[in-house]
This record gives C-alpha cells, structure tokens and sequence, in this order.
C-alpha cells in the first residue's frame, strides 16, 4: 500500500469496477476511483459498538490529497475518543434551515389543520417577519435571543407581535415532534407577550338609525351595490362575521326554520338564527326578478357566478356619510353582542349565537352589563341597609 498523494491519485486509472487504494500511513484512509474516473477520499473505521462506517471525505479535484489528510487524521484522533464522525457529518447534512421548517409547517400544519384564510396569514407572518432575519438559521441554534429579537422588532404593532410569537412557539414545538430540536427546548418558552388594547366600540341607537338611513340614500342613489347594503345589514341583523355572510350560499339559507347552516365557519359547523329582519333582506334577494338562478352566492359580486369579495370600498363610503369613520365592519358584531347583554341575555346564549368555540371569547361583552350589576348591588345594599334599620329598631325597643 502506497502513501496517497495528490500524483499517485491523479495517475491512478480506472477499472470496470470502483478500485480502492489505501494509504498505507493513515489506516482506514483511502481513495476511490470509480469506472467514470471520478475519485473520492473516504475513511473507513469501526465505532466503539463496532458497526462499520465509511463516510466520504471529499472529491479529489476540489480538494487535495493533503486535505484529505487532515481532515481523515482529525476523525481519527475523534474516533479514539469514542465519537462517530460519521453520525456527525450525517445529522449536520441533514440539520433543517428555519426556511425548511416554514415550508413543511405550512404544509404539513397550517394548510391541513388551519382555515385558508389563517393559512394565508401564517404564510405572510413567515416570509414578511420571521425568515428575512432567521431564515438561513439551522432550526437546532436558534435561540430565546433570536426570538426576543424578532418579538421586540414588532413591538410597535403588539397584536403582530403576539400573532408572530405564536406561530413560532407551534412551529418550534412542531421542529420537537420531527426531531430538528430536542424535547422541551422551546426557544419561545417563557418570552411574554405584549399586552394588547382590545377595541370597545359599539354603535349606539342612534348610530345605527343613521346608519340605516344611510344605507337607505346610498341604495336609492345607487352609490353603492344593493348586494353590499344587504350584506351590511345582514351582518347587524345576525352578528356573523364578514366571511360567512359573503361567501354564503343558497344552499345554506334555511328561511322554514329561520337559519343558516354554515357547514366551515371559522368555528367550524355552525347554525345563524335569524330574525323577522333578515329572513326579509333574504327574502327580497332571493325573489329579486334580476337574480341569476344559477349563481349560488346570496351576496352576488359583479362577475357573473361570483360573490362580493369584500366590502371595503362600499364600508368606507357608508360609515363616512354616517359619520362613523372610527367604526370597523367587524364592530358591527360587537354591536349586536352589546345590545344582547343590554337585554339580559346570558353569556352562554350570546355565544351560541355568535358562534364561539370558547367561552372566554364571548366574556369580552360582560362589562357591558353595568347597569344591571349596579342594580343588582343596589339590591343587596337596600336589603343589608333594611337589615341594620330593623336591628336598630330593636334595640330601641329593648330600651
């Protein structure tokens, strides 16, 4: 066995089959010329429970002889200390970027498990907030620093910041699940979240007089479509959110029981009790003489076969008229919310009707029972005070 240098190695010819030439300085160092010429430095050696490895080193051509060398004296020295080279130089090849493990969450987690529309925003989080600065990191180095950094640099925009920490904190967990990190290393694990300023707007009465009367000129005036005033009004009437009602189909209007049957609302299944109102509103769309019996949206778009796909333009134009310019379309929900609690209806049946999977959801509009609560401890002061007047009446008495 000759020692391998970089002249015997180019010299070397090849056969029909891959010859091996071994360095007779270095055991288990060799080279390998396969029958297209192609040669490729390995180092063969067994691990400390003897199972046989021969990684490649490199290819000759892009590295010489001598570092070739090096790197196999290195292993070498690595070996006799009881580590596998081999596993390494495997598990670093096959170490994921953060970019990998985005596309597989998206894949795998948010396209399958995720409504489309919460897919999309995943989607935006990763390529507008989190791979332009993690990106090219391997999933196993990404730290609590890393994180904090991402988290701190949206701190302008709390919600965004929160919604991003999420989405890391469940991709992250995921990277456990498919062995990119070991179990409970986390890296979002104990970062706090920033405290976020629910909004509390709600129309009053007489916002939503004027509102109505609004929507009623713009129609008249055909400054707006009468599908987006339907769809409006359906919102107010039901308390559904914008989604539901424009991609709502015929098929799902039950008018003999007075719902919808939402069969994939953000909730899943989903059942919208309707008021005289709205059963009115569909009504008169349904029997409108120019709607297109083959179109199967309620809330029909300009494009034939189609629904509406938002209402911003229509939204912005209405609420300035009505002077409600602070107002979004999804506060009409929460109006229909508050004027529930105003009537006494419980948090249980407001959610039912709002469709929430959480109870703690629907708590939001608890504070709007004030009256009722000042009431209620009026109650119980009136009674505590009458307690004590009687009381002292007694001891007058005994006196």
């Amino acid at each position: 066995m000759p020692k391998l240098t970089s002249t015997l190695v180019k010299s070397l010819e090849p056969g029909l089959k891959d010859k091996l030439v071994w360095d007779n300085e270095i055991k288990g160092f060799h080279c390998k010329i396969t029958p297209k010429g192609k040669r490729v430095f390995l180092y063969y050696y067994l691990t400390k429970d003897f199972r046989q490895r021969r990684p490649v080193i490199g290819v000759f051509g892009t590295m010489t002889c001598d570092q070739a060398r090096l790197i196999a004296i290195e292993w070498q020295a690595e070996i006799a200390k009881g580590g596998d080279p081999s596993a390494d130089k495997s598990t670093r090849r096959h170490m994921v970027t953060v970019k990998e493990l985005s596309e597989r969450y998206l894949k795998e987690h948010a396209k399958t498990q995720k409504k489309p529309s919460s897919a999309k925003i995943d989607e935006s989080m990763w390529q507008n907030y989190i791979l332009p600065r993690i990106g090219n990191c391997k999933v196993s180095s990404v730290t609590r620093n890393d994180i904090a950094t991402i988290h701190a640099a949206l701190s302008h925009v709390p919600t965004a910041a929160n919604r991003c920490l999420a989405l890391l904190s469940k991709a992250f967990n995921l990277a456990e699940l498919w062995n990119y990190r070991p179990d409970n290393t986390n890296p979002c694990r104990h970062l706090k979240r920033y405290a976020e300023k629910k909004r509390k707007r709600y129309l009053s009465m007489e916002e939503i007089k004027t509102l109505n009367s609004v929507l009623n000129n713009c129609e008249a005036n055909k400054t707006i479509l009468p599908s987006a005033a339907a769809a409006i009004r359906l919102i107010m009437f039901t308390g559904s959110r914008l989604s539901e009602i424009l991609t709502l189909k015929w098929q799902y209007v039950d008018l003999d029981n007075r719902l919808l049957n939402l069969p994939d609302s953000k909730t899943g299944e989903k059942f919208v009790y309707l008021p005289l109102d709205a059963i009115t509103i569909l009504e008169t769309l349904f029997e409108n003489p120019q709607r297109n019996p083959a179109n199967p949206y309620v809330i029909v778009g300009r494009e034939e076969n189609t629904h509406l796909v938002n209402l911003e333009k229509s939204w912005c134009r209405v609420r300035k008229l009505a002077k409600i310019e602070d107002v979004r379309m999804h506060d009409l929900r929460h109006t229909f919310a508050s004027i529930a609690v105003a009537n006494g209806l419980s948090l249980p049946i407001i959610g039912g009707l709002l469709g929430h999977s959480q109870t703690s959801t629907t708590a939001r509009y608890a504070h709007l029972n004030n009256s009722a609560l000042k009431e209620a401890v009026s109650l119980i002061g009136n009674a505590i005070s009458t307690a004590m007047e009687e009381k002292k009446m007694d001891v007058i008495k005994a006196d």
